[in-house]
């Protein structure tokens, strides 16, 4: 039972996003990630900037409508933490200054990103209820398989979304293609008649 536990955890821990990135960062430029992540969801990040004499590098962690979620001046080492309050697009950007202007070494960065289950602390968790091995492996069977409930919900929103503005498009298509056949008829019509009615005064028909 243990082992058949343990099996799925790991099964479904390969669907929760862990993203890790190593860039270097020239000085007096500035560097940024992008990312959509979902409504309600824990985002943590671990960060770390090699020496860089003379240079000063500052992190900011942004959403989509420019809200400050971390800042960090002078940036070497360090953690953040937050948590969504809507699906949205989030920023972290690194922006490197070298006193005076001058020029500099590339400062090697390293980020860890981990948002969903992943980025929860089990171990504080099994501390603090006090919970065994078995139980931990539980929670995080239940944790992820509510993240993949939630995703999959999500995604049917999403889908349906999707098909009504897929029907209301078609919809209106169909009633602008009727009103354009309606005119082309009236217009052809008036054609028809004003020539009628032109070569009747020209004498040119009876």
């Amino acid at each position: 039972m243990i082992l058949d536990v343990t099996a799925v955890v790991l099964l479904l821990a390969s669907l929760v996003s862990v993203e890790s990135v190593m860039f270097y960062l020239p000085a007096n430029t500035k560097r940024c990630l992008k990312e959509e992540i979902h409504k309600d969801v824990l985002v943590t990040g671990e960060y770390a900037l090699s020496e860089g004499p003379g240079q000063k590098t500052n992190l900011r962690v942004t959403d989509a409508k420019g809200h400050i979620l971390y800042n960090k001046e002078d940036a070497s080492t360090g953690k953040f933490a937050f948590t969504t309050e809507e699906y949205d697009l989030f920023e972290v950007c690194f922006e490197s200054k070298m006193a005076g202007g001058g020029r500099g070494a590339d400062r090697e960065v390293t980020l860890r990103i981990k948002h969903g289950v992943e980025a929860k602390s089990y171990e504080n968790l099994a501390k603090a209820e006090k919970l065994k091995p078995l139980e931990i492996e539980l929670k995080k069977l239940e944790d992820l398989s509510q993240s993949i409930v939630n995703d999959f919900a999500y995604m049917r929103s999403r889908e349906e979304d999707m098909r009504d503005t897929n029907e209301s498009t078609h919809s209106r298509v169909l009633y602008f293609s009727i009103f354009s056949m309606c005119c082309l008829i009236g217009l052809a019509t008036w054609q028809v008649l004003y020539l009628r009615r032109f070569f009747k005064a020209k004498k040119l028909i009876e």
